[in-house]
């Protein structure tokens, strides 16, 4: 990492950002403007939250400023429930965007102002065409377009349709304004774009006042320039926008021209991207709703159990580029571990129970059990855990007939149970179809944990919880809602594995304490984190965040 970068987030893997902005902005690098501009008509995901981090580190780096600003210019697809979640995911990254909260709909007189600007330089003209017949005329990537009819009213002509049309005298697609440009220009978006279209609405801003509204890429420059936004940073998606995004701020001649900067976007191996495919899967039933821990949404991350901190190293991490590349699924994950294994607090749960009992340890006695609450930050203290001659294993750490490697239960064998006792396994108890429903085990009084005994060694540790203790909970094993399948026609394959629900897990007692913002390690199981929505202090009900292993191997 370069010296310039180091302190910076984005630092090296942003470089070509950093190099636009100091060569903008030379020794006035604080006088940066950056805004997030989402358009309120879904739930932010993990790219926009790549996006978010972006703009807002650009800002912070260089001690400018962040806004957050609606693109809410559509209104026949906009929702202030959209808003209300935008703002709040926003926050809850870390992004705070202060008394920066702005609206295109804001401006929506003085776009108008300036599209009569337009009309007055002969740089716009109300054209009669259908959206059909609009098409029609634009041409081909290889074929010029065709210049409208309408094209060459007089100014006076189109000022005063355009006003009849802001007066709503005009039914819904019978008139336009369009922008009088090049309709030969090889760039699509430069043959004479629709600045404005009728649309008797109802906006969730503006009401009623508006039946024209602004087309999002005439509206965008727009706002920035008006907000002295000094870098838009964008997805490669609106490179070819760009022409016309500086046409429209050099032709109203503002002082403050923003510049665009375009980055490829963030593609993710085995995840639904994109608000148009997460607002099916949610309209289809495929999944519980827009917060559902399978998908890659904010609110669905956050009640996976991500933490804005992991989510922010992740995103920092895979960086930017130029060029379109997919981001493993892998690696997010193990940067959700990495920024949860010295903080969460490890407890013993036992998802799949089957009971062991110590068969001469006495009966009725109950002893408390000091255990660590994280190994890797012992500033984290320990806790005590009851402790009873009949416990509950996970099922698989027993097996009959185990090979050598099995350093877990089977007739004969010795283990520790973690925090407490040596055990050997004496006998199992089957039921009619031979699956084992207890399992027996004799301890040894003198290897108490921590109490100093010497040369006694075994290989193998698994932890337990109290039959007579035991909070019964129910897990969600989530895993990735699909698969990368290259043979699929749209490339993914639904995963039928991506939830698997357990019923009846047992955990110690200290769980009861639990709330949503905590994050836990369930020993040898994997993080989870209490569900916000569906658990309940009588049946609480947890979700698998990540599990212990990770694919992912660091470069």
């Amino acid at each position: 990492m370069s010296e310039e970068t180091k302190n910076t987030m984005f630092g090296d893997t942003a470089g070509f950002v950093h190099a636009h902005i100091r060569e903008d902005l030379g020794e006035n690098t604080s006088r940066i403007k950056t805004r997030f501009p989402p358009e309120p008509n879904g739930y932010l995901h993990i790219g926009h939250a790549r996006n978010i981090y972006l703009n807002y580190a650009m800002a912070k780096n260089y001690g400018g400023t962040f806004n957050l600003r609606f693109d809410d210019t559509n209104p026949a697809k906009e929702d202030e429930e959209f808003v209300k979640a935008i703002a709040e995911d926003v926050q809850w990254l870390g992004c705070d965007y202060e008394d920066r909260l702005f609206f295109a709909s804001n401006y929506f007189e003085k776009f108008y102002e300036y599209a009569v600007q337009l009309i007055r330089k002969g740089s716009a003209f109300v054209c009669d065409l259908t959206a059909a017949e609009i098409r029609e005329y634009r041409g081909t990537l290889s074929e010029a377009g065709k210049e409208s009819p309408y094209r060459n009213r007089s100014v006076e002509e189109n000022l005063a349709l355009f006003e009849r049309m802001k007066n709503g005298a005009f039914a819904d697609g019978t008139h336009t304004l369009r922008a009088k440009i090049d309709m030969a220009s090889p760039n699509i978006n430069m043959r004479d774009p629709v600045l404005y279209r009728i649309a008797k609405m109802h906006h969730h801003n503006t009401g009623d006042a508006w039946c024209i509204y602004p087309m999002y890429d005439y509206a965008h420059p727009l706002e920035d320039a008006i907000e002295g936004i000094t870098h838009s940073i964008c997805t490669l998606e609106f490179e070819d926008h760009r022409p016309f995004y500086n046409w429209v701020v050099n032709e109203i001649d503002f002082e403050v021209k923003p510049r665009q900067i375009e980055v490829a976007k963030l593609i993710l191996s085995n995840a639904v991207m994109g608000k148009r495919y997460n607002k099916k899967l949610v309209e289809d039933g495929e999944v519980s709703g827009w917060d559902d821990p399978r998908l890659v949404t904010i609110r669905g991350m956050r009640r996976r159990g991500y933490t804005a901190e992991a989510i922010r190293l992740f995103c920092e991490r895979a960086g930017v580029s130029k060029a379109e590349g997919r981001t493993d699924f892998a690696f997010l994950e193990f940067c959700v571990r990495e920024s949860l294994q010295e903080k969460a607090k490890c407890v013993m749960a036992v998802l799949d129970p089957v009971k062991l009992v110590i068969t001469n340890y006495p009966e009725g006695q109950v002893e408390m059990m000091e255990v660590e609450n994280n190994p890797k930050a012992p500033e984290m203290g320990s806790r005590e855990v009851p402790f009873s001659r009949e416990v509950y294993v996970e099922r698989s750490d027993y097996m009959d007939d185990a090979p050598n490697k099995f350093f877990r239960l089977s007739i004969g064998r010795e283990v520790r149970l973690k925090g407490a006792y040596f055990v050997t396994c004496t006998d199992v108890v089957r039921d009619a179809d031979g699956n084992v429903t207890e399992i027996h085990c004799t301890y040894d009084p003198e290897t108490r944990s921590g109490s100093g005994f010497e040369g006694r060694k075994v290989k193998g540790t698994i932890h337990w919880v109290s039959c007579a203790h035991a909070v019964q909970a129910k897990a969600m094993m989530y895993d990735t809602l699909v698969l990368d399948d290259p043979e699929s026609e749209i490339g993914i394959r639904q995963n039928p594995d991506s939830l698997q629900v357990m019923e009846n897990c047992m955990i110690e007692p200290s769980i009861r304490e639990a709330t949503v913002e905590d994050r836990f390690q369930f020993i040898r199981n994997g993080y989870f984190c209490l569900d916000s929505k569906d658990s309940t202090p009588e049946a609480p009900v947890f979700n698998l965040t990540v599990s212990m292993k990770s694919s992912y191997k660091p470069v």
